[in-house]
């Protein structure tokens, strides 16, 4: 790649499974990528190709570093639902984007955020943090995606799934979610850097289609070769399940969305949006039933024969 069409490019998040994503795919394609941690050098997941600096989003002047030099930028927020600490880190990180004359940054809300406004952290610290964004006048696309399969391939669900058929998930069997791999979702955050007269806009990103509960107990099915039932888990099950992974408060912002969603106020909330952004940003995800195949799902099989049997295909 020239250096003439070369990014430089601030990656808010790199070290979480949906920042780290969007920066491998951007080292991959020959991009500088740069990000901020607050975990020690040792306890940081591999990233060729990434520089990585000690710092915190708190932190003003190690976000203005990170930032210093940066052409592109693109972020998403860490799992904090605090509104004043949410505010703080966008201000940060827009003041940051101005200085360096950031040309573009994709902010990615990894949720949907309702139109109205609720009593639900998980949407609500998303949307200050947009706001905050838009007013510093940095040109700025927001994706807005809907639920990410890649949290079904967990100590979670695999082995139910796997060993017993099993795809429980705190989504009602009924509301449509249009499920989303955290490699399209790199994708579309590439192509949101890149397309021309994108800026200003926001797109409900997700996957070909949206999926009811048993629609895709059948993608997975069809991926993992045989029958697979959906079972909707009660969202308190789910918060409980995921307090012992990445703490209390955490897992509260998190569940957040699904009570949200259990109770019925916006049913179409992650579903689809009849290929409107996969249009603008010329990528179109993969079919789930093909994303499921491509998993080592033998790792969560209890029968030997089986996890020899699946690592052959």
């Amino acid at each position: 790649m020239s250096e003439q069409n070369q990014m430089r490019v601030a990656v808010v998040g790199a070290t979480g499974f949906q920042g780290g994503a969007v920066a491998r795919l951007l080292s991959a394609r020959g991009h500088r990528v740069r990000t901020l941690s607050r975990r020690p050098e040792g306890d940081r997941p591999p990233m060729p190709g990434v520089s990585c600096a000690t710092g915190d989003l708190a932190d003003a002047e190690a976000v203005r570093q990170l930032f210093a030099g940066a052409t592109h930028a693109a972020v998403v927020m860490p799992l904090v639902y605090e509104a004043k600490r949410v505010r703080a880190y966008a201000r940060n990180i827009a003041e940051a984007a101005v200085a360096a004359g950031v040309r573009r940054l994709v902010y990615n809300a990894n949720t949907r955020v309702p139109r109205t406004s609720t009593d639900v952290a998980a949407f609500e610290t998303r949307r200050i943090a947009e706001e905050v964004l838009r007013e510093s006048g940095v040109p700025m696309v927001v994706l807005r995606p809907p639920v990410y399969l890649d949290n079904l391939f967990s100590p979670w669900n695999g082995p139910a799934l796997v060993n017993e058929g099993i795809l429980a998930y705190p989504l009602p069997a009924d509301a449509p979610a249009a499920w989303l791999s955290h490699r399209d979702l790199a994708q579309a955050v590439c192509a949101a850097l890149t397309v021309e007269g994108l800026e200003g806009r926001t797109y409900d990103i997700g996957g070909v289609r949206a999926l009811t509960g048993d629609e895709l107990a059948d993608a997975f099915g069809r991926g993992l070769g045989r029958v697979v039932r959906y079972r909707a888990l009660a969202p308190h099950i789910f918060e409980q399940g995921l307090a012992q992974a990445i703490g209390p408060a955490a897992a509260a912002g998190v569940a957040g969305i699904y009570h949200y969603m259990a109770g019925g106020a916006e049913p179409l909330l992650l579903a689809g949006d009849d290929g409107v952004s996969a249009r603008a940003l010329t990528v179109e995800a993969r079919p789930v039933d093909e994303w499921v195949s491509r998993q080592p799902w033998q790792i969560w099989a209890n029968d030997p024969e089986e996890q020899d049997a699946q690592s052959l295909t």
